[in-house]
């Protein structure tokens, strides 16, 4: 186990009656002297905010971007992916409960700063580091300082995140960022409300902030849970909003969803629910709409928009056949497809490797 950090924390201002509140994140956590927000790991100590998390990991993998999931960054390249512990939601349905949701610190296994973990990236061969697992934005001060030490080194950075935060975090936050995969988790404040334990508007309006205002490469993921965000009037209502207000050619991927943590008694994601929610985001005008959590060549795949030709073929997280020049043009017609790209080699492939940071600073 590895003791707390007692890392300054940032975005947070004092109180009458000598509490702080803390303005990372929507939920505005108003702390006497040692108690600790929501999430977790943000805390006041001697008056301030500590992050107790800095520099500290649940574990690192190597992984493909694919996974993340990112589709249209960089395809077939590695991804050096970290989390740390604790969340500032409370999804009944998280699929990392043991990471995002511990109140221990047995999780944190690892601890590597930001620059050994930019230098391992290279020595691993990663195109990029991902921040994910629990969620970014409350480990917010580590992942900034590991961007720039990645940045440096010529490493991009991924956000995999719920999208919580206020504007100023969010705006320095992304500033730091080259790709992000944003959960919208549902279409409606009542799911959000009651069983995540926070607010729709807020990943609107990150979403809205990362298309219009920034490069940030984005993609969405849904993850569709039968009987509580999978009608097909939230589906259509979410594919509408989403062509409307970030248009037609940001990537949304649909995910089955797996009993886990407080919903055991749900039922997984049949495939047909998938199948059917990614045909209505194609009738909605969405040029790129995959599948995951499940076998569908087809929905994993990634077209060209102009002639519909596949230009990259996938079985899960393998690339089986990709026709793309290095700028990203469709290999049959010449049109060029929204995403990051570069030179295409030999694809790192579904593995997942392990790796253990600490034991090689």
């Amino acid at each position: 186990m590895i003791a707390e950090s007692q890392h300054p924390g940032r975005w947070w201002h004092a109180l009458e009656g000598g509490r702080i509140q803390c303005d990372l994140c929507p939920r505005d956590c108003r702390l006497h002297e040692g108690q600790r927000g929501a999430c977790f790991v943000r805390k006041m100590q001697g008056g301030e905010m500590v992050l107790t998390t800095y520099g500290r990991s649940s574990g690192f993998c190597v992984d493909p971007i694919e996974k993340k999931p990112l589709n249209q960054f960089y395809p077939g390249s590695s991804v050096l992916s970290f989390g740390t512990a604790g969340c500032n939601l409370a999804c009944k349905f998280c699929q990392n409960w043991d990471i995002s949701k511990s109140r221990e610190m047995d999780r944190l296994m690892d601890e590597a700063s930001p620059r050994a973990i930019a230098d391992a990236a290279v020595r691993l061969g990663c195109r990029s580091v991902a921040f994910t697992y629990n969620d970014p934005v409350i480990f917010a001060e580590y992942a900034m300082d590991c961007a720039d030490a990645c940045h440096e080194r010529g490493v991009k950075t991924v956000a995999v995140t719920a999208g919580y935060m206020h504007d100023a975090p969010r705006r320095e936050f992304y500033a730091k960022m080259d790709a992000a995969n944003v959960d919208l988790k549902a279409f409606t404040e009542d799911f959000y409300f009651k069983l995540t334990g926070a607010h729709l508007q807020p990943v609107l309006d990150t979403l809205r902030y990362l298309v219009r205002e920034t490069s940030v490469w984005t993609e969405i993921t849904t993850l569709l849970i039968p009987g509580r965000n999978d009608s097909a009037a939230e589906i259509e209502a979410e594919c509408a909003w989403i062509a409307r207000n970030l248009g037609t050619a940001v990537p949304l991927h649909f995910t089955a969803f797996h009993p886990d943590w407080k919903m055991r008694d749900v039922s997984p994601t049949p495939p047909a629910t998938l199948e059917r929610a990614r045909e209505t985001a194609l009738r909605a005008g969405l040029q790129y709409v995959y599948t995951g959590n499940v076998h569908d060549q087809e929905g994993g795949g990634t077209y060209c928009p102009s002639c519909g030709k596949a230009v990259i073929v996938r079985d899960w997280y393998d690339i089986r056949a990709y026709h793309l020049t290095d700028e990203g043009a469709c290999g049959f017609c010449g049109a060029k497809l929204a995403g990051r790209y570069e030179k295409f080699g030999k694809p790192f492939g579904p593995r997942r490797v392990p790796v253990r940071l600490a034991l090689q600073a």
